[in-house]
């Protein structure tokens, strides 16, 4: 921890004046970008951040992962600019302004090439990343550490959205309770509420309200295991359940479709990522993204279906993704 973080945590009120205790909260999102290099430097690696940093993915269309907007750190508006909570600054430590980073990162003495991080370096809640260059090269360096940078801001965002996801406390009595009654776990937030109807176990978050954010997850099985089901098959399935136990009808569109096996905890698995859409025939359009897994317990005899659906008009969706994925991925079956 740098020096100044340890004496904000330490120091008592009435001694501490103007310190990083009292700098202005960071503003923008964690996966908003604002990259700062000397304006020679970004023309030359320009593409190649907005590409390695701005990758897609596809949930009801094609949607950055991250969002990267450049700030000359030389500009007139820099002690403004620079308080965004997720700060990309490129160039050598002769930089005033990656000296400061490097400083509150206790990385004065870092070697070139490296990326290195500081916390609240000119705001609380920011983190600020360093794409550290020598003096000579500067370019070839930033681009040969893009890859590094760009594993390191998805991680860190996938850490983040979980963390944000469990921020009500983790729900292990509930994975208890299910536990007994089906045999089978699952850990979800404590803001979850359920329903079981025959074998067909419903999780749903509507927070706060369903007509802006909808998060389910529906668990059920098939005993014994049957023989020779494909992603139709599995798709067939959701949709009879869909049908049976959702509060409304759903039909899936699968033009972008992502399909194929996984391991699941060491268990043959299959998923599925595609979109969900309310009959042609229903009173309003809605739709949205749907994580179908399939998982074999040979232990148990059983097939489970875990089908995780996502309503969120108008929002980014990666970061429920992250979540719906995460809860699928914490499912155990007995034995």
């Amino acid at each position: 921890m740098s020096t100044r973080r340890v004496l904000c945590a330490l120091a008592l009120p009435a001694l501490v004046t103007m310190t990083a205790c009292d700098q202005q909260g960071a503003y923008g999102d964690a996966n908003s970008i604002v990259a700062a290099a000397q304006p020679a430097l970004w023309a030359q690696v320009e593409d190649s951040v907005y590409a390695a940093l701005e990758p897609t993915i596809w949930t009801v269309r094609n949607e950055k992962t991250f969002t990267v907007t450049y700030q000359d750190p030389g500009h007139e508006r820099w002690p403004d600019l620079r308080r965004f909570t997720q700060m990309l600054l490129i160039g050598p430590a002769s930089e005033p302004w990656i000296g400061q980073a490097l400083e509150a990162a206790d990385r004065e003495d870092a070697t070139a090439p490296a990326v290195i991080q500081a916390f609240d370096v000119w705001a609380r809640g920011q983190l600020v990343t360093v794409l550290l260059t020598p003096e000579a090269g500067q370019a070839e360096a930033a681009l040969g550490r893009l890859g590094e940078l760009r594993e390191l801001y998805d991680r860190q965002y996938r850490d983040w959205a979980v963390n944000r996801m469990f921020v009500s406390g983790r729900d292990s009595a509930l994975a208890d309770t299910i536990s007994e009654l089906a045999g089978f776990e699952l850990m979800l937030p404590t803001v979850y509420y359920w329903a079981r109807e025959d074998s067909v176990f419903l999780f749903r978050n509507d927070n706060p309200s369903p007509a802006e954010l909808i998060r389910q997850v529906m668990v059920t099985w098939m005993s014994p295991i049957p023989q020779g089901m494909e992603g139709e098959d599995l798709l067939a399935w959701r949709a009879d359940i869909a049908a049976a136990y959702y509060q409304y009808p759903q039909v899936t569109e699968l033009s972008n479709a992502q399909a194929g096996p996984i391991d699941h905890r060491g268990l043959d698995g299959y998923r599925i990522q595609a979109v969900w859409q309310n009959p042609p025939d229903a009173s309003w359009p809605a739709g949205g993204p749907f994580i179908l897994t399939a998982i074999v317990c040979p232990a148990q005899d059983r097939l489970y279906l875990l089908d995780s659906w996502l309503y969120a008009p108008g929002r980014e969706k990666y970061e429920y993704m992250i979540q719906l994925e995460t809860i699928a991925d914490s499912f155990r079956c007995e034995g």
